[in-house]
């Protein structure tokens, strides 16, 4: 199954730039043509209005050096006061205009790594992609199957989009300033007598480079005011990278536990505590953004004073006749310009490897998507989950994801009051096929029909961190259910000591030992108590009599209730609560069979009224 057109393909690393460059392309171009386009739009052509508008003053303020050396040339002090006068009007423009050309710009960063994040995140949870993906990390196809689909959100749509803005402007503001400045400029320092007063000793000091030391105080100054300024960052930052990473561990925890949330039907729950800890990473950003903005006026300010501070140190010297400027300084302040964007390719190499190499990461996990979206397509109209009064299903076919056919041609039927016990070696597909009947592998064809009231019990279940009482109605919210009723489903599960505890909150999968997990797995099952039960290897963990007593109360609640049971285990102690036996044993055929003939490794026999 391929992607459509319009998904990008992956990137071979030893072509040329132009296919990374078209796959930007593709990744940026959804977001300016989505529901927030025109405000997307409107924000990028503010940025570049803003870029434009910073290089113009730099040119007005070159300009503004012409005459302004002139008058110095000239010795005409009243034009000298009236540039003074003039320069601070264009710096204070051009700080307005690069502090919120600063600002806007992380706010279109902040807005399209909302809106990405927000896609992705929808991409990935639906239709079990989450668990699809995973299943086909180590299967190797065209289409890739990147590892850590979470860093891939939450860290790569981030540098993508931090990259694409800042590099693309800054290239943008490189050429602009590139045709606009044209010109060398020479620096001019040398020695200033200072006088010293009568209690000094009278006399006067020469101060060799009086320049560089007027710098070097000047800078260090700054430095300490951009410090003071500049202090919460440290701890802002810290804290970004905390939520960042408690916003990564918690998709973690989704893919470590795919296959359990997916059969507890528990993605909306996912997105809701996926939402929460994103808000709380764009919220402390926000802030972080904030102090920025902060430390950008000093920043800006202070860079803009740098232009004028010189002269003004050297201001008295040249009105003594000491040295002569002219134009001097104009070719000076030019040059600077030019040599900056000649530069820019050079200064950000080692930031545009780091954005092609996160585009290509994201290429691959946009492929990957893309495709799982389409297998599940196809999968619709050939294996469907449906309601009714059993569970059935025809011509089944079972296949492991490398492409080797378990069981093919199975036809099921299992009716209420009935108990069924799946048994089989190890390796034999006996999860793969409970999987099947539950509607989320994906390698498998036929048609399933499952009743709406079925719940499932996987080898590892999945109980978020938090209350007790929210980690037992997991994907249910817990206000659904009464006290009385979570506390009778724990003692029911054997849990009696944790039914005062339902208000604790704990990481209960790490807290809980293997058995109590499973026991509150069973607990989850007596709360909502559904008449259809499919558990595969719920009670491994248990005791013999543990598991007896608990077995014998699923078996009474889903008879109770005009439903049935299908467990998976390889205890033989577990025939005695079931009236029948699929036995999943080895397909003599398979000796003689090609490799890919597709002849199925096992065949499954049905026993029933087993002791």
């Amino acid at each position: 199954m391929t992607a459509s057109a319009a998904t990008p393909a992956p990137v071979d690393r030893r072509k040329p730039l132009w296919p990374t460059v078209k796959n930007i392309w593709a990744f940026a171009l959804p977001y300016f043509q989505s529901e927030e386009k025109w405000r997307a739009r409107g924000l990028l052509l503010a940025v570049v209005l803003l870029n434009l508008g910073t290089v113009y003053m730099l040119v007005q303020i070159n300009e503004w050096y012409r005459v302004f050396y002139d008058a110095l040339q000239e010795k005409n002090q009243p034009v000298f006061w009236e540039q003074i006068v003039k320069f601070c009007w264009l710096a204070l423009i051009y700080i307005v205009l690069a502090v919120y050309k600063f600002y806007l710009t992380q706010i279109l960063q902040l807005r399209w790594r909302v809106w990405l994040t927000d896609h992705y995140l929808g991409r990935w949870l639906a239709n079990k992609a989450f668990y699809r993906m995973e299943l086909a990390r180590f299967t190797a196809d065209e289409h890739g199957n990147p590892d850590n689909p979470d860093q891939r959100i939450q860290e790569d749509l981030n540098l993508f989009t931090s990259y694409t803005v800042s590099l693309s402007m800054g290239m943008f503001n490189a050429l602009i300033t590139l045709v606009s400045f044209v010109g060398i400029l020479w620096t001019l320092s040398g020695s200033l007598t200072v006088p010293l007063p009568a209690f000094l000793g009278g006399g006067e000091l020469e101060i060799v480079g009086y320049m560089v030391w007027a710098a070097v105080l000047y800078c260090a100054i700054g430095s300490a005011i951009a410090h003071w300024i500049g202090r919460p960052q440290v701890r802002l930052n810290f804290q970004q990278q905390m939520l960042e990473a408690n916003f990564r561990h918690h998709m973690v925890r989704v893919r470590e536990y795919s296959e359990s949330i997916a059969l507890d039907g528990g993605e909306r729950v996912e997105r809701r505590h996926l939402d929460l800890r994103f808000s709380e990473v764009m919220g402390n950003y926000f802030h972080l953004i904030r102090n920025q903005k902060q430390l950008t006026w000093f920043s800006s300010f202070f860079s803009q004073a740098a232009i004028i501070f010189p002269l003004i140190v050297a201001a008295p010297r040249y009105f003594s006749g000491a040295i002569q400027l002219g134009q001097l300084m104009q070719i000076n302040s030019a040059f600077g310009r030019v040599q900056d964007s000649l530069s820019w390719l050079v200064d950000n190499y080692m930031a545009l490897a780091v954005w092609k190499a996160t585009t290509d990461r994201l290429v691959g996990f946009e492929a990957s998507l893309a495709h799982q979206s389409a297998r599940h397509d196809d999968m619709q109209h050939e294996t469907t989950t449906a309601a009714g009064s059993g569970i059935t299903a025809q011509d089944l076919t079972v296949a492991l994801p490398g492409g080797s056919t378990l069981l093919s041609g199975v036809d099921l039927a299992v009716q209420p009051g009935d108990t069924v016990l799946l048994q089989g070696p190890s390796g034999s597909g006996k999860s793969s096929l409970f999987r099947a009947i539950s509607g989320i592998w994906p390698h498998a064809r036929g048609r399933v029909s499952v009743p709406k009231d079925a719940m499932f019990i996987p080898q590892r279940p999945y109980f978020p961190d938090g209350r007790l009482r929210d980690a037992l109605a997991y994907p249910e919210p817990a206000e659904k259910y009464s006290d009385d009723a979570l506390k009778d489903a724990l003692n029911a599960a054997l849990l009696p000591a944790l039914a005062s505890e339902l208000d604790r909150e704990d990481a209960w999968n790490q807290k809980l030992s293997g058995g109590e997990r499973q026991r509150l797995a069973i607990a989850r099952v007596m709360l909502k108590q559904p008449a259809w039960v499919l558990a595969d290897e719920a009670t491994s963990a248990l005791d013999e009599e543990a598991e007896a007593t608990i077995y014998q109360r699923l078996v009474d609640r889903v008879k109770q209730a005009h439903g049935a049971l299908i467990s998976i285990a390889h205890r033989s102690t577990l025939g005695a609560h079931h009236r029948t036996r699929w036995v999943l044993k080895g397909n003599e055929e398979v000796a003689a069979a090609q490799p890919g003939s597709g002849v199925p490794r096992y065949r499954l026999d049905i026993r029933r009224n087993a002791d």
